[in-house]
This record gives C-alpha cells, structure tokens and sequence, in this order.
C-alpha cells in the first residue's frame, strides 16, 4: 500500500475558510510576506501556509479574501481534486500560477489534511503508524561578502553544535573554504544553479565548483547548473554527492535527473499534493535515495509542519528545516538546538512549536 493510501480516504467537512497575513525581515535581506489558510468544518479547524515568494501576490490573495467555492462534504483525496482544478490565483497573472500553483495549492492541501485528521480524531503520526523523532536541523543562509564566517561563529557561541546549509558564490576563494573545513560544521552546500533571474542567482561556475566540492569533502552538494559543460566535468568526480532541490516537483523529476542522484531535498511546498510529496517519499525510499528536507522561510504553521514530516520520514538527516528565528537577520537568544525535541499535537498535521498568525510579530489581517 502507498503511504497516501492511508490517508487518501479521510473524511473531510469543509464549512469556510479565512485568511491572515505574516510578514518578516529575513536573514536573505528581503521582507518576507506569506499567507496563513485556515479551514472550517465540523467545530475544528486546519491551517496551512502559502508560501508564494511574491509578495505583491500575497497581499492580492489576502485582500480578495475567500472567494473559492471549497465548502462541502470530501474526502481528503476528492478535496486534492477539487484543488487541482480550481483556478487559485483569481486575477493574477498567469505566469503567477505557472509559478507558485504548487505553492498555493499545498497550503490549502496541507490545511484539509490536518482538519480532517483532527476531526477524525487522529494526529498524522497515528495514521501512517509512524513516531515521530527528534528532528535533527541545520541553519541556512547565504554569507556577508567578502564571505566571512562572523556570522556562523556568532550562532555557535551559543549553540556550539549547530551546523549549516550555505551558498556558495563565486567570491569563495580557498582560504575562506579551508576556514569552513576547519570549523567542520558545514553539511550542504547550495550552489543555485537552478535559479535564474532572482536575487540569489549563482551562474555555473566550475572553479568554485570544484573548489567547495573538494575543499568540503563531506558536504552535499546541491543544484548545481550542469547546463555548463565545464561545470558538469568539474563535478564529475563528485556525482555521488550531488543532491537536488528546486527541480523537483514530482516522481517524475526525479526519475528525469541526468544521473542517480546522491540525495534529494524534499519540500513539501514544491510538491503541491499530498498525494505527490508523500509518492516522493515511498519513490525514494524503494530505491534507496536518500531524503533530507527543506523550507520555504515559513513564518507561521507551515515551518512546523516541514518540521513534522521531517520528524517521521527523515529526523537524522541534514534538514533545512530550522526554527524559523533562525532566519532573523540578528537571531535572538535562547532559541532551541538541534534536534528538535518531537511536538506533534495529539491531533491534526501541526506542530506545537508552529506559530499560528497572532504568535508572529508584525503580522497583518
């Protein structure tokens, strides 16, 4: 039986819906803005979070309000249809939807999940029949340039275990990589191939290729943009710890990888369904692909709920699925350390450590 096959037949009541505005500085020196979905039905209700990157988007969404017609007697699976069917960005550009449609339509999946798991009485770990585990993380972020390790050796004083996603760019010169092989702290880093035309673009670059590929000899090596002949040649001895990210979607992305692939990072968000993420998850575990996840800098409900997946499917992996003040430019003192002390509420997908809208500083509604 497929893991969404446990889940696929839950009753689900939906009455109403509503939605409420976070927004946050966040470390990669932008305004974060993201939408928190909560649905209605039956007395009890379920959250999820859209995590759409453009913000404008966001404020469009919260100022339309709930104007999709989703109120009605399913099933979580009949729900999931209803939700790839509808149109979700009304009056939007449609390079909007090409782009976020997965985003968007997992918020509302992942809010029906855990509203019809919590009126069936039952929290997700139950239904699959697994335990959560304490939840082992990493910190994510992009260095200062000329790169600097300030900023990583600040974290550490306080949480000395802590170790980290980075971003190379092609300012990385060997002493500052054998700095970080010294510190031995640094589990993937993210070379950004897939991304074109955003604030954190990375061209392919066999040089720096090469240089962290070697100079971080245990590290993951993420996305990188083999579209470069050179690039590919210069990570060919290293294909075994090339892990992939933004290009995965669905099964299907991964099968169409150009080699095996040495891990994924799975985000729910990119996945849109369900049904796809946790077919992902069976796909990689039949075939003995290693998974570790991944965030979307979620403010509210959706940081914990990446946080509980990643507590059932993959607690020991490096998962890019910090506590979300982590993310603040200057985080404050006496945030949690890794791992992640299990927090699954007896009911629902949600997370105890989740923040909900009113928990979050500077939210609007």
């Amino acid at each position: 039986m497929s893991t969404y096959a446990e889940l696929a037949s839950l009753p689900l009541v939906v009455e109403s819906y509503e939605l409420a505005g976070l927004e946050q500085d966040v470390s990669s020196n932008f305004r974060r803005r993201t939408t928190v979905v909560t649905l209605h039905g039956a007395g009890e209700t379920g959250v999820g979070e859209d995590v759409t990157y453009d913000g404008d988007e966001q404020v469009r969404q919260q100022s339309a309000g709930p104007v999709l017609d989703l109120a009605g007697t399913h099933t979580l699976d009949s729900f999931s249809e209803l939700t790839g069917s509808l149109g979700l960005f009304p009056g939007a550009p449609e390079e909007a939807a090409q782009r976020f449609g997965p985003y968007r339509r997992w918020a509302f999946e992942s809010a029906a999940l855990d509203l019809a798991l919590r009126q069936a009485g039952s929290s997700l770990a139950d239904a699959l029949g697994r335990e959560a585990r304490p939840v082992r993380f990493v910190v994510s972020t992009r260095l200062a340039d000329p790169p600097s390790t300030e900023r990583l050796l600040r974290l550490r004083v306080e949480h000395p275990e802590t170790r980290f996603k980075l971003d190379p760019t092609s300012a990385w010169n060997e002493a500052f990589v054998e700095e970080l092989a010294a510190l031995d702290a640094v589990d993937t880093v993210d070379l950004k191939g897939a991304y074109k035309g955003t604030i954190v673009d990375q061209p392919a670059d066999p040089d720096l290729y090469r240089l962290v590929a070697a100079g971080l000899p245990t590290a993951w090596i993420e996305d990188p943009d083999l579209t470069s002949p050179e690039a590919d040649e210069a990570l060919q001895p290293f294909r075994a710890r090339v892990s992939w990210d933004a290009v995965i979607h669905s099964v299907a992305d991964i099968e169409g990888l150009p080699f095996r692939p040495g891990a994924i990072n799975v985000k729910p968000s990119r996945f849109g369904s369900v049904r796809e993420l946790l077919a992902a998850y069976d796909h990689c575990a039949a075939h003995g692909i290693p998974v570790y996840g991944g965030g979307q800098f979620e403010l509210g409900p959706g940081r914990g709920q990446i946080q509980y997946l990643a507590s059932l499917f993959h607690p020991r992996a490096p998962n890019d699925v910090a506590p979300s003040g982590y993310n603040d430019p200057s985080p404050a003192p006496g945030l949690p350390s890794s791992p992640l002390a299990p927090e699954p509420d007896e009911t629902g997908f949600r997370w105890a450590r989740g923040e909900l809208p009113n928990s979050v500083p500077g939210h609007t509604v």
